[in-house]
């Protein structure tokens, strides 16, 4: 713009020139040579013009290529950032189902070992069980052989007389958990069931009772009747203060929760399970929870 005014103000001193030669006279000589000199600036004038427009013109052209340039990279990055966040989500819907699968095989080998442990603390007293009953066997048989015919008269009693038959021992509280344990993985749901209930009735203040209850709450959740295996896991929160299953108790107590829509209760327990267990299993697997459904691990009150 700048240089389209000064090209006119040379035109109009061009003409003026022109106008003051034709009005004054002047030798032809000089009015010659200023209209050559005039001509030459207002041609180099005109050139520059033209020289600036072509260089604004390939800037323009280099911008223009620079921003499409930068369209297509964001384009681009949208769409990597679009796949990266597809294989985030598939990595922790993958992990968070591996976790569920580890952890499921970890609190079996746990319960196997407490069992273990359990049994072991009990193998003498059933030894000594089995050692009286064999005991009772062998005495009520030489009972029987002294009132045979041609044996001595049995002391206290006719001979002949009849013996009662051993009464059979009732099922340990070992055999009863091995068999609800077993029973659960098995898929026998109903068995378990029972079996860990009889567990409960005939064994409370053994230190497996807890796990029955705990896992009574498992077979419900199995059966997707999930208000049960909240009470069921309430159970174990209430009953059992010193439990090994407080946080398993706490954490499946939310899962349930959660597929029964209730969000609000469901994200507070898991919040629950890091406040008490912090650093356990159950609390990476609430962590991984609370990250799923898009909740913070702290309420913001707490903040």
């Amino acid at each position: 713009m700048r240089t389209r005014w000064l090209v006119l103000a040379l035109v109009a001193v061009f003409f003026g020139a022109v106008g003051g030669s034709l009005l004054a006279p002047q030798p032809a000589g000089a009015v010659s040579k200023e209209m050559i000199e005039l001509q030459q600036q207002v041609a180099q004038l005109l050139q520059g013009q033209q020289d600036l427009r072509s260089a604004i013109d390939t800037n323009n052209a280099s911008l223009k290529t620079l921003v499409q340039q930068s369209l297509d990279s964001v384009s681009k990055l949208n769409g990597e950032m679009g796949t990266l966040q597809k294989t985030v989500q598939d990595v922790q819907a993958n992990t968070g189902a591996r976790l569920d699968t580890m952890t499921q095989q970890t609190q079996g080998l746990s319960d196997n070992l407490q069992d273990v442990q359990a049994r072991v603390a009990k193998l003498s007293q059933q030894l000594t069980d089995v050692q009286n009953l064999l005991q009772s066997i062998d005495a009520k048989v030489s009972g029987a052989a002294i009132g045979a015919p041609g044996s001595p008269v049995a002391p206290g009693g006719p001979t002949g007389a009849a013996m009662p038959p051993p009464a059979m021992p009732p099922i340990s509280a070992d055999t009863l958990y091995q068999n609800a344990l077993r029973d659960f993985t098995s898929g026998k749901y109903d068995l378990s069931r029972q079996e860990f209930s009889d567990y409960i009735k005939n064994f409370p203040t053994n230190d497996l009772a807890s796990n029955a209850q705990f896992y009574l709450g498992e077979v419900s959740y199995a059966e997707g009747d999930f208000k049960g295996a909240i009470a069921a896991y309430d159970t174990v929160l209430t009953n059992y203060p010193t439990s090994f299953k407080l946080a398993a108790s706490l954490l499946k107590k939310a899962m349930a929760e959660l597929e029964l829509g209730m969000k609000a209760s469901g994200t507070r327990d898991l919040r629950e399970v890091l406040r008490r267990f912090a650093g356990s299993d159950e609390a990476k697997r609430a962590q991984a929870k609370l990250h799923e459904i898009g909740a913070t691990t702290t309420s913001r009150s707490s903040r």
